[in-house]
């Protein structure tokens, strides 16, 4: 059994400990720059899409917990920014701790997600995935997400 809930402000900095370097290495993976520089560029992207942290308007911070035992257990965390005009929402961030994958928490997350949106009358969920996410893709792909184009890069200026 879990639950989505609201992100505590207490919470957010242990969300942004796992964050920043979760998301400077897969910049620095997929992006080919040091781990310097996809660190600076994870802390500025940060930053910018979430300056008041949990109480940011127009993103939604939430942990995902297992309120089964006598003390919640925190699983994951969600970040998804809802567009009322598109009636669709974009998931920024989605996490299982590790110490809970391959339980199917995140079948279940994106379940619950799913439940929550279409009552707010959300007909969409979109989201990216990074190409070497096996893992995140198969989360997505059981749960009914479709491939709808490929994103692509290249660094120029180098040698």
């Amino acid at each position: 059994m879990i639950a989505l809930r609201p992100m505590r402000e207490s919470e957010y900095p242990a969300y942004l400990q796992y964050l920043i370097p979760d998301y400077a290495a897969e910049i620095a993976a997929n992006y080919r720059l040091s781990e310097a520089a996809a660190r600076a560029q994870a802390e500025r992207e940060v930053a910018s899409g979430l300056p008041d942290g949990v109480n940011t308007a127009g993103q939604v911070l939430l942990c995902i917990v297992d309120p089964s035992e006598a003390t919640e257990k925190l699983v994951g965390y969600l970040w998804y920014k809802p567009d009322a005009a598109m009636l669709s929402a974009f998931i920024t961030d989605f996490h299982i701790l590790s110490a809970h994958q391959g339980q199917g928490f995140g079948k279940l997350a994106m379940a619950l997600l799913e439940r929550d949106l279409k009552a707010k009358g959300v007909t969409q969920i979109k989201l990216r995935v990074a190409g070497d996410n096996d893992r995140a893709r198969h989360v997505y792909e059981v749960s009914g997400f479709h491939v709808t184009g490929i994103n692509m890069s290249k660094v120029i200026g180098e040698g």
